[in-house]
């Protein structure tokens, strides 16, 4: 894990990770770029296990996104590297079978690393006034622990955590897939937040 933010302004690095990082974790990374605003300290990137390297967000997901409220211009999806997981502070996964190829190609992430939806129901968990108040990184790695303790505690249903994928699919399936992954970007912005 990279080192925690510091007062010198070392943002706090988000990972968000999907197969082709072309649908889902562009989403997610443009979502939670707005939900947290222009002056956030948190840094919201995106990689793909099986990147389509070089390409745009499709359009019918950058429609979506743009409804949102969001920009989804100028995207180019990358292929995940084991550097990039090192370096970040928080990776959250679309589903489990991300986080543990995440975690195979570095181990010392399990501790940082979520799916989304995972990390959004056991946010939810948390009593707000644990959180302390300060910035946006400094609550989000308070966040963290807070959530991690509550994974005994609050067992999820077989594909709860996941985000369906929807490349290749027609326009209702790009609605599921960012229906799904759209409430858990806003629950986490809004504890974020404060």
């Amino acid at each position: 894990m990279a080192e925690p933010p510091t007062s010198a302004g070392r943002p706090f690095a988000v990972l968000v990770v999907c197969t082709g990082n072309i649908c889902r974790s562009p989403a997610v990374e443009r979502l939670l770029r707005a939900d947290l605003g222009s002056t956030s300290d948190i840094r919201v990137t995106s990689a793909g296990v099986n990147a389509v390297v070089g390409a745009p967000i499709p359009a019918l997901m950058a429609s979506l996104v743009a409804k949102a409220g969001a920009d989804p211009d100028g995207f180019v999806a990358r292929q995940l590297t084991e550097q990039m997981i090192r370096d970040a502070d928080l990776v959250l996964a679309l589903t489990k079978g991300h986080r543990s190829q995440i975690v195979s190609l570095h181990p010392g992430a399990v501790r940082h690393a979520f799916t989304l939806r995972e990390l959004a129901r056991l946010a939810s968990a948390v009593d707000p006034a644990a959180i302390p108040s300060g910035s946006h990184a400094t609550r989000l790695a308070a966040l963290l622990p807070l959530a991690a303790a509550q994974r005994g505690r609050r067992p999820s249903e077989p594909g709860e955590d996941d985000v369906v994928d929807p490349y290749g699919g027609d326009a209702a399936l790009y609605e599921r897939s960012f229906g799904e992954l759209h409430p858990a970007v806003r629950a986490i912005a809004r504890l974020v937040r404060g």
